[in-house]
């Protein structure tokens, strides 16, 4: 999440649970860094994951062991699931743009490009809800400020892209960090749609929507006929087992406690961190060595994004 259009939909969110966010504790940060390791993580793991399974079965794994462990959740609490149908026609459009397809979208890109480039495409999402809340969302007009960001973010696009942005001929290339950049447009679009989700507990929202992500990504699965070829190793199961497990379902867990316990505004620091981690994690574990270009792409996004979430000083009344 990013953006004050995120910030906004997720404190409407909180609202939906009890407390009241306070200044940012011990504990705040501890769990801010977990959910920054369990999301930059990711992408490492779905590396990992692709010696042995191909994108769609990663992404339906990922996608039925994160809902079991929601749905897990829910249980236990005591919590009930949703009744009404038009809770749960919102649901499906949530679950299609906000899970089954980026999730695939990611998966598949990152078959031609490094975890820590795939970090960084991602981080343009703050961006990608600006502009779509410029057309889909009244009251939220580009202002010079945010048109200026977004025009820096864009180039750090351009940059990261290099060679191949100027190249219509490599094309099967430029097909890898396009689809990991169609995800962070589909993530926007579900910030946008996620303004007119119920006042429903976010732990039970999130549980139905990862449900229905994975009914409908296991149904492609299954018939698509996907052939995974020989059966995987140790590594790529036990990554797809933390995809689902700590990237999926414990990180949504984390992520309305600290949305309900420090608020959204603290929680938006991790669209800074993310990518960074990203490729230092790729780095470490992958020996993934990512060239200039691409560090100053991340340059640019991130200054993009902070311009464009930056607030003008308020001028002094005389």
């Amino acid at each position: 999440p990013g953006g004050r259009s995120v910030r906004r939909v997720a404190s409407a969110a909180s609202g939906a649970m009890t407390g009241t966010p306070h200044q940012p504790g011990f504990a705040d940060w501890v769990m801010l860094w977990c959910l920054v390791a369990l999301w930059g993580s990711a992408f490492l793991l779905i590396a990992v994951a692709l010696d042995g399974y191909s994108p769609l079965t990663i992404s339906t794994g990922r996608l039925i062991i994160g809902a079991a462990v929601l749905l897990l959740i829910v249980a236990i609490s005591g919590r009930s699931m949703p009744r009404d149908r038009s809770s749960w026609r919102l649901f499906v459009l949530m679950a299609l743009l906000g899970n089954a397809l980026p999730f695939f979208l990611v998966s598949w890109g990152q078959q031609g490009i490094p975890s820590g480039l795939a970090g960084i495409l991602m981080a343009v999402m703050p961006l990608v809800v600006l502009a779509l809340a410029h057309f889909l969302v009244p009251g939220e007009r580009v202002t010079r400020r945010r048109l200026f960001g977004f025009v820096a973010g864009f180039s750090g696009i351009v940059v990261l892209l290099g060679p191949r942005a100027g190249s219509l001929s490599d094309a099967s290339s430029l097909a890898y960090p396009i689809a990991v950049l169609g995800a962070a447009v589909c993530y926007g679009l579900n910030v946008i749609i996620a303004r007119r989700t119920p006042s429903l507990d976010p732990v039970v929202v999130s549980a139905s929507v990862l449900l229905l992500a994975a009914a409908i990504s296991a149904a492609v699965w299954l018939a698509t006929g996907v052939d995974d070829g020989a059966p995987a190793g140790a590594a790529p199961r036990f990554a797809l087992l933390a995809l689902g497990a700590f990237c999926t379902g414990l990180a949504t867990v984390l992520y309305y406690r600290i949305v309900n316990s420090a608020g959204a505004t603290f929680l938006s620091l991790i669209n800074y961190v993310i990518p960074v981690w990203a490729v230092v994690v790729g780095a470490l574990v992958l020996g993934e060595r990512l060239p200039p270009s691409a560090l100053a792409g991340l340059a640019l996004i991130l200054g993009g994004i902070v311009i464009s979430q930056s607030r003008p000083r308020p001028r002094a009344r005389p």
